[in-house]
């Protein structure tokens, strides 16, 4: 990772932190990963040698930069989808400012919507980080369009571990995955497609 890029993301992680601990921003919060987490994310796609990322849940774009540096010596890419107009401009403003634009594609709109458009087996890694309520009706379409072999991360494991009950269940009593839950950030629930 280059010094710029570096500089970037720890002052992301610090105006999160700001943005989010100020109670007068609580119904917008940001809600980034913890620098640990984006170490680990880049790590896995690094390990895995993921070249098509789809990570759902923008936000700033903090978690999508960890992501596109990291597939950018393989010529990777991260397809990214975010509902808030709000964070959607935040989020083009940082991709432009690290220089990673032209290796992200931003899908704006509804996340359940867009993985009904999105094609059989098309992402090598997805890491979801959004609405985690919804995740057991995406879950169909989470599991089609991942390749065989192709990595599942989910952040909030371990610090919403009852909301995402009923998600883990699922991932765990497919026969087609092997899952794990690693206790870095806010935890990490992974599952790989056999």
């Amino acid at each position: 990772m280059d010094r710029h890029l570096k500089t970037l993301l720890d002052e992301l992680a610090a105006f999160g932190a700001a943005h989010d601990g100020d109670p007068a921003n609580h119904t917008g919060r940001l809600l980034n990963i913890t620098p640990a987490t984006g170490e680990f994310l880049a790590l896995l796609a690094k390990a895995t040698g993921a070249r098509r990322i789809l990570e759902i849940g923008t936000s700033n774009g903090y978690s999508t930069l960890w992501l596109a540096d990291a597939v950018a010596d393989v010529g990777g890419a991260v397809t990214t989808i975010e509902l808030a107009q709000t964070k959607i401009e935040m989020a083009r403003a940082n991709f432009a400012r690290a220089g990673l634009d032209t290796r992200i594609t931003l899908l704006e709109g509804d996340a359940g919507t867009m993985l009904e458009s999105l094609f059989d087996a098309s992402f090598d890694l997805i890491f979801l980080d959004a609405q985690r309520s919804a995740y057991p009706d995406w879950w169909p379409d989470i599991r089609r369009v991942l390749r065989r072999g192709g990595l599942l991360v989910v952040d909030n494991a371990t610090s919403h571990a009852e909301e995402m009950a009923g998600f883990t269940a699922a991932v765990r009593a497919d026969r087609a995955f092997t899952a794990s839950l690693v206790p870095v950030g806010k935890g990490e629930f992974l599952a790989v497609k056999a």
